[in-house]
């Protein structure tokens, strides 16, 4: 997570740190802020064989973390990669592109040309040719590329027919290999998926269609786990939230950009340059027009957490637990920042898990933020965000982030930088009304 506004307490490292480190080398490998909590007694479900890897968009070549753990859990060096640029619109040139990388990795990889977008293109032969097939089911390793995913889906499973080239590469996972994908390769792993939802906020204020806005999707990650991709950056927890209510998810997990999540059975795992949002709404209540909703969890899954989704726990990366645990119960207590913020734009670039953390490092219980079309509100315009039409321009929302009981967190600045876990903090989603103008410019009068 990005450093929080500077409002720093100096004296932060003084107490809390050296007690949190002084039980973390009595008590590890146990996540203390589990310790901290009365749980009961789980068992997690055994490790699966095969892992899908939900990667968030935007992944850079240099990220030899993910491009190497990609290789490394198809069976490391030579593992065979097959490669689908299949929902780009340059299917050759990313294809290629990504080809290039996985064999700077280690792997052994070769582009499979199914390319609905190119015109000229065969590739319903490819697709349905024995020795493609073959080719596929032969790898240890399956790549999807980013683009529009619809295409991926019409290609491998058209009108809800499994072709054998997808048996093919459902195989490779259930043989214990790999099957990753980046954007909208990420996308096709739920059994829903956003098909073409541009306009987070028109989401949550109705606009969500089957066959428009989600469809659909492949399903590598299993039943119980919505995934969505471009997650921080674009601000999508509010498309999210309307769509696991509708499709009935109790998870949803929200993949940043650069960063992945290595899923396997009920297990997560997230590495890369930043995180993953992960929403339970096991226990919220939820209206669906307009959108409200009332005690979803949020846990911020940082890179090198883990989440077990069976037993509902996580287990913060070892250099968190080396940090400092942040217990706003805990009688000591120092927090960091002198107060939380109030965003006037929830859905920003990272806005919500960078008031998360503020609001754990801070002696506040509860943040509050706004997300509204703020197009209509100054310039009347009943547009949204992908110009088409607002279905309700003067229709926001307020978001609420408080903390419970059992919301803990973590510290480290080994990474250069202030990072956060966070785990169980609470969101409320209640609708509001705008007014119009939202604000008029002061001229000054002679």
């Amino acid at each position: 997570m990005p450093s929080c506004p500077d409002q720093q307490n100096p004296s932060r490292s003084a107490g809390r740190a050296r007690v949190s480190r002084a039980l973390v080398g009595l008590l590890m490998p146990f996540p203390l802020w589990a310790l901290a909590q009365a749980q009961p007694v789980c068992t997690p479900d055994p490790l699966p064989k095969g892992v899908a890897i939900a990667i968030g968009g935007a992944l850079k070549n240099d990220n030899t973390e993910v491009w190497q753990r990609i290789v490394q859990e198809a069976g490391g060096a030579g593992s065979r990669f097959v490669v689908f640029a299949t929902a780009s619109g340059n299917p050759q040139r990313n294809g290629e592109r990504i080809v290039g990388v996985l064999n700077a990795a280690g792997a052994r990889a070769e582009m499979v040309p199914v390319h609905p977008s190119v015109k000229e293109s065969s590739w319903e032969a490819v697709r349905d040719d024995p020795a493609w097939i073959a080719k596929v089911e032969a790898a240890q390793g399956v790549f999807f590329g980013g683009g529009a995913q619809e295409l991926i889906v019409r290609a491998l499973k058209p009108e809800g027919r499994e072709t054998a080239m997808l048996q093919a590469v459902r195989q490779v996972q259930a043989r214990g290999g790999v099957v990753a994908g980046t954007s909208a390769g990420a996308a096709i792993q739920s059994e829903w998926m956003f098909r073409d939802a541009q306009d987070a906020l028109a989401v949550l204020k109705g606009r969500l269609r089957e066959g428009k806005e989600i469809d659909r999707g492949l399903g590598f990650a299993g039943k119980d786990l919505f995934i969505d991709q471009h997650f921080l950056k674009r601000g999508r927890i509010a498309r999210l939230l309307p769509v696991m209510h509708r499709q009935g998810y109790r998870f949803g997990l929200g993949v940043e950009e650069n960063s992945a999540a290595l899923i396997r059975g009920s297990h997560i795992e997230v590495i890369g340059a930043r995180g993953a949002l992960l929403v339970d709404l096991a226990e919220a209540k939820v209206q669906a027009q307009p959108f409200s909703l009332q005690g979803g969890v949020l846990t911020y899954l940082d890179r090198g957490d883990r989440h077990e989704l069976r037993c509902n726990r996580t287990t913060p990366a070892a250099a968190k637990l080396a940090g400092t645990l942040l217990d706003h119960q805990a009688a000591d207590f120092k927090p960091n920042f002198k107060r939380s913020s109030y965003p006037a734009d929830m859905l920003g670039d990272n806005t919500i898990v960078n008031a998360m953390g503020q609001l754990l490092d801070s002696p506040d219980l509860e943040l509050r933020g706004l997300a509204f079309n703020l197009r209509a509100q100054i310039n009347g315009q009943p547009l949204s965000g992908d110009g088409g039409a607002d279905p309700d321009p003067s229709l926001g929302f307020e978001f609420r982030l408080y903390k419970a009981a059992d919301t803990r967190g973590q510290f480290t600045g080994a990474w250069g930088g202030e990072d956060y876990s966070v785990q169980r903090m609470r969101l409320d989603v209640t609708p509001i009304r705008l007014r119009q103008p939202l604000y008029e410019v002061i001229r000054e009068t002679r």
